[in-house]
């Protein structure tokens, strides 16, 4: 069975990008592949270096948050990126082959440094963190990676990174393939793509009443000034929204906005009130799995036990290479 390898920050509870960009593809891929999902923790520092106090109650909270959606620890491996060190060891590795100018050219890295003004995060632990992530996939032999288009840049430099490795020292890795996302970038409340970092996402766990309020004061066709304008929904967010909640009644959607039947306010209470029955059952499931004193631990804990042996075995071909 082919393997698949996948991380994420822990930035606490998970959004609607989360959930329809990456975890409805996670959740579809344990009963396909052989997944490997790890907690991505020490790429949280890249960026919140100067914020750890949270830190582990964010791990929690994001694992909580997978199983509750549909991740079964019985079907797909679940694990802390900082639980395995070898993963920094291979990636010490890698840096010492990665020219500076591939990582200085990644999107990301330019997308951040434009968003986050204000805030350091030039530093030699940001602009390396392709070279670690490179490490997280192919320190397990990973062959698949699910991706959405924006993070593509991303796998193609790790894949130029296994090429010059493989190149160096012979054969070795797998260079991984993407498993593309069925779901574009989800864009949050204010139009930018969803985070947490620009407060304008919509919890997976927030309540009817908070999806309410979020929902809100997201913008709309900037088109549509009066209730009586007509309406241009394939620019406005709130309907790219429905067509993922309200799909069996998008036709008559698209309709009344375009013939200015329904006013913005009424389609951002129907929008809301589809999302939060959407997600009614996670929101159940997650409450019962918060009252499981030792779960989170215990998933990581059984996680690791797994691929240890892989990460040292890689690691023990890796030096003989490498000859140190």
């Amino acid at each position: 069975m082919a393997r698949v390898v996948s991380g994420y920050r822990p930035t606490g509870k998970l959004h609607l990008g989360h959930y329809h960009g990456t975890l409805t593809n996670w959740i579809r891929m344990q009963d396909e592949y052989e997944c490997f999902f790890f907690v991505a923790d020490w790429h949280a520092l890249t960026t919140r270096y100067d914020d750890v106090a949270g830190l582990q109650e964010d791990i929690n909270e994001m694992i909580i948050d997978w199983v509750a959606a549909g991740l079964n620890p019985e079907k797909c491996v679940i694990f802390k990126q900082s639980s395995v060190p070898e993963v920094a060891e291979l990636s010490l590795y890698l840096s010492m082959l990665t020219p500076l100018a591939w990582l200085e050219r990644c999107p990301t890295y330019k997308e951040q440094l434009r968003e986050l003004k204000g805030k350091e995060i030039a530093t030699h632990g940001f602009v390396g963190y392709p070279v670690l992530q490179t490490a997280d996939i192919i320190l397990y032999h990973g062959e698949f990676v699910p991706v959405g288009e924006d993070q593509l840049p991303h796998l193609e430099l790790a894949r130029e990174i296994v090429r010059r490795f493989n190149n160096l020292y012979g054969d070795y890795f797998p260079e991984p393939q993407p498993l593309l996302s069925p779901i574009k970038k989800l864009l949050g409340i204010d139009g930018r793509k969803m985070s947490k970092s620009y407060n304008n996402a919509i919890n997976l766990s927030d309540s009817p009443s908070e999806i309410r309020r979020k929902i809100k004061m997201a913008i709309t066709d900037p088109q549509r000034i009066y209730r009586t304008d007509l309406g241009h929904p394939d620019i406005c967010l709130v309907f790219s929204l429905h067509e993922l909640y309200s799909s069996h009644e998008i036709r008559d959607i698209r309709e009344k906005c375009e013939k200015a039947v329904r006013g913005c306010t009424d389609c951002k209470d129907l929008l809301a009130e589809r999302i939060s029955d959407f997600h009614a059952e996670f929101r159940e499931k997650r409450t019962q799995l918060e009252r499981e004193p030792g779960l989170v631990g215990t998933i990581l804990e059984r996680g690791v036990e797994k691929v240890r042996p892989i990460a040292g075995a890689t690691l023990r071909e890796v030096r003989r290479r490498m000859n140190v």
